[in-house]
């Protein structure tokens, strides 16, 4: 069965893929059809011989007036419209080739703004969640910043204004010692506070200037746990290499950034490990890069904290993290040190059973 145009359940979907050319056809055909059946039904009246020769000029120039009109509003009245959608979701500004091609009356332009409208919206709800992240992130940043700097700075105030307020206490040297030791320390952590801020900024910034070079990771891991291996005996935590890693492997590194990374991942196990625990080091070939792990036995991450011991301030155990020290930037730090290498940092990590940091490095040639 014959069916005029528009009259078709899929005419919707038809008229969404049309160029305006093929809309202002199916217009014409729909209005000649109609003036078709006007000049039919009057031939009733007026005589055959009438139809015969007045009705295939009436269907020609209906057709041919009525394309032009609907073509000529279709392109003033609704694709100007849409015109001015695209300048609106684009926000360069169109050329002149651009703006021929939103004149080509042949292309099924509907289709094409709709699909580009439902993607300009895709990447604007986007955008607009990652400002809501960003913003979040950047409040919980400088709240944690301020909480990190408040403490240490009114334990100083607290030691200082007691020896100023307090005249027995001037009097008695050996409190004031007292006082102005704890004092000190405190300075010390704003001091690191400070530094690692400045660090993490510098990397973030792309200003830390890599100094690659090649260099034995197990020669600058062993200077590390010489250097550390006071502060462990103290805590009662016994340094050392896994089975298996005393051959050395070379990397292609920056040297200085990468002892700053095992610094920070010793100190780490040191501050979480258990009393006659141990932390030790290993390294294992991956062909292209070599993998270092440090591996404790210490108290372990809880499952839902392990995602977020990257984050800036982030601590797992509070009041043990602050007891020990630092400034909870040092896992961030290492994780900005591994990025600019374009390596990988993972961790792994039971309660009770201990905690493994992984890093990946450049296998040298």
């Amino acid at each position: 069965m014959a069916r005029f145009p528009f009259t078709d359940r899929n005419a919707d979907s038809r008229l969404k893929n049309s160029t305006p050319r093929q809309i202002a056809t199916r217009a014409a055909l729909a209005i000649t059809a109609a003036n078709g059946g006007v000049v039919l039904l009057l031939a009733g009246f007026m005589g055959a011989n009438f139809v015969w020769w007045v009705l295939p000029l009436d269907l020609l120039g209906s057709f041919i007036c009525s394309y032009l009109i609907v073509l000529s509003y279709l392109d003033r009245y609704i694709y100007r419209k849409i015109k001015l959608i695209y300048k609106t979701i684009h926000n360069q500004k169109v050329g002149a080739e651009a703006k021929r091609d939103l004149n080509v009356l042949d292309q099924p332009i509907i289709d094409d703004v709709e699909k580009e409208v439902q993607e300009w919206a895709a990447v604007k709800e986007r955008e607009m969640n990652q400002y809501e992240d960003f913003a979040k992130y950047r409040r919980r940043y400088i709240g944690d910043i301020s909480h990190e700097l408040k403490t240490p700075i009114f334990n100083i105030q607290g030691y200082l204004h007691t020896i100023l307020d307090d005249e027995s206490v001037m009097d008695n040297q050996k409190f004031v010692r007292k006082f102005l030791r704890k004092a000190a320390r405190n300075v010390e952590r704003l001091q690191t506070i400070v530094e690692d801020l400045s660090a993490i900024s510098r990397l973030e910034s792309g200003e830390l200037i890599l100094d690659m070079e090649v260099f034995n990771i197990r020669d600058l891991a062993a200077e590390v746990l010489e250097e550390l291996d006071l502060k462990s005996k103290d805590v009662g935590v016994q340094l050392g290499f896994k089975e298996g890693a005393d051959a050395g492997f070379m990397v292609r590194a920056d040297r200085e950034s990468i002892r700053q990374v095992i610094i920070n991942l010793v100190n780490n196990s040191l501050k979480y490990g258990n009393e006659q625990g141990h932390t030790k080091i290993g390294f294992y070939d991956m062909e292209t890069y070599i993998l270092c792990e440090v591996a404790d036995n210490g108290i372990g991450i809880p499952e839902k904290h392990v995602p977020h011991v990257f984050d800036r301030f982030y601590r797992v155990d509070k009041s043990r993290s602050r007891q020990k020290g630092g400034s909870g930037l040092g896992l961030s730090i290492v994780k900005h040190i591994i990025e600019a290498h374009h390596q990988t940092i993972n961790v792994r990590s039971s309660v009770g059973l201990g905690s493994t940091f992984g890093i990946t490095l450049a296998k040298a040639e």
